[in-house]
């Protein structure tokens, strides 16, 4: 709670530093204010206290863990975005302040511990991207995204209060505890619970971008700001299969035979769909939202596995693949192609070796190779899986046969020889070398830092 409180503060000081007109003091200001959120978050796992407490929030050991990730994953892309929010002086503060209340968002929906938080954290989550996304004022296609990520935003929600009405119907609490505890004990209407259990994992699905609810995912990926699809991909992506896995592995397991069917299904549609639609873009952040696709449907597999290690296993998976994000985000905005083709990639690798070689380690970690993080989260997933959905597991297997051909594409595309169009200099800031050695240290060790955790 109190690191929660300490992340909204910044944000709202971020705001009135900005009117001093100087970027670098509002990137100090709302860095300093991460790091005293993650350490105050690191003091809370071996010395559990609030000095502020609110009993709708919990932050037990695998709230704090996910907060974590999310708290340095908005680190960095504060970072990446530096460059380009410098450039609006008039509205630096506004960017910075809408991530930071996005992150309070976050962590409230990773460590609620009723409905009513957990729909206000929700919001607070998603009502900032959705004024990020369109925040290229100038760009149709970023105003585009803001709306149609707004109006599918408003629609999950809607499906997602409904579902909320019913289950109160049928178990007459908003408490989590009270919740599990009726169902558990067999004490609630099976009719009335089952609609909202259903409406519920709906409105999820929509916000992870699961197939048939992924409509929305590519052309919001594509029109906003090349480092708001990376938050997207990293910290809200984090952040709602967190409150997914805290609601169906920990509330609804004693109806798991019911939902879970249901959820196997849609993971298998949203791998084929992700991995076959990713086949044929020329655009990078379309590439991304695709292969985003595809990467839920694999977290699903988690979802749905009734292991005490599942939530561990969930976050590993995700912290592999903000890391692969973040850097791939980063690599994008150093190139700063305005037409965001995947062609822009070409020959990076001799332009400039280093930047060739972080490329090709995010892409590598994606499609899950040996040696790297990417791997090991795939590995824990499928593991954990393979015992109750052997043969869900193996169509993940192959679908994941499936996304090393696109991902290899586009290595060869970084490794290909330069053409007349992709030789100019490309400038990299401290700051960008700062965050790509920040992931390259995640895929490359990250699993042995979480596996403290």
């Amino acid at each position: 709670m109190d690191a929660l409180i300490v992340i909204f503060i910044t944000g709202l000081i971020s705001l009135f530093v900005a009117f001093m007109r100087k970027p670098m003091l509002v990137l100090g200001t709302s860095l300093l204010g991460l790091l005293i959120a993650a350490a105050l978050l690191l003091n809370q796992w071996n010395h559990p206290y609030n000095l502020l407490a609110y009993k709708g929030l919990s932050f037990d050991h695998t709230a704090i863990s996910y907060s974590l990730v999310a708290v340095l994953f908005t680190f960095l892309s504060i970072l990446v975005g530096y460059k380009s929010f410098k450039e609006q002086l008039d509205h630096t503060g506004d960017y910075v302040a809408l991530f930071l209340f996005s992150l309070t968002g976050a962590l409230c929906i990773v460590s609620f511990t009723d409905m009513f938080m957990f729909f206000i954290g929700l919001e607070i989550l998603s009502i900032p991207i959705y004024v990020l996304a369109g925040s290229k004022k100038k760009d149709a296609y970023s105003a585009e995204a803001s709306l149609k990520y707004f109006l599918t935003g408003a629609f999950a929600t809607g499906v997602l209060l409904f579902g909320i009405a019913w289950v109160y119907g049928a178990v007459g609490s908003f408490d989590l505890n009270e919740i599990a505890m009726n169902i558990n004990a067999g004490e609630t209407d099976s009719s009335l619970l089952k609609v909202g259990v259903l409406l519920i994992m709906a409105a999820f699905l929509f916000k992870v971008g699961a197939a048939p609810f992924h409509f929305w995912s590519p052309d919001v990926y594509a029109g906003s700001p090349t480092v708001v699809t990376g938050y997207m991909a990293a910290v809200v992506k984090l952040a709602a299969f967190g409150a997914f896995m805290k609601l169906f592995g920990s509330v609804f397991p004693a109806i798991h035979d019911f939902w879970a069917p249901a959820l196997m299904v849609l993971a298998i549609l949203t791998m084929f769909v992700g991995n076959l639609s990713a086949l044929g873009q020329l655009k990078f952040k379309r590439l991304l939202a695709y292969s985003s696709i595809t990467h839920v449907g694999y977290a699903l597999l988690a979802i749905m596995t009734e292991s005490p290690m599942s939530e561990q296993n969930l976050l590993f998976y995700l912290f592999s693949y903000g890391f692969s994000i973040l850097a791939l985000i980063t690599i994008s905005t150093i190139i700063d192609d305005e037409e965001d083709n995947i062609e822009a990639f070409k020959g990076l690798a001799r332009r400039n070796p280093i930047l060739g070689f972080v490329a090709v380690l995010a892409l590598l970690s994606l499609a899950g190779v040996p040696p790297l993080v990417g791997f090991f989260g795939k590995y824990l997933i499928f593991s954990g899986a393979i015992s109750q959905y052997p043969t869900l597991v193996i169509i993940a297997i192959a679908n994941s046969g499936i996304g090393i051909y696109y991902y290899l594409k586009m290595i060869m595309t970084v490794a290909s020889k330069e053409d007349n169009t992709n030789t100019g200099h490309l400038e990299v800031t401290p700051i960008q070398w700062f965050v790509m050695a920040v992931c390259v240290a995640g895929l490359l060790f990250g699993g042995a830092v979480l596996g403290y955790l």
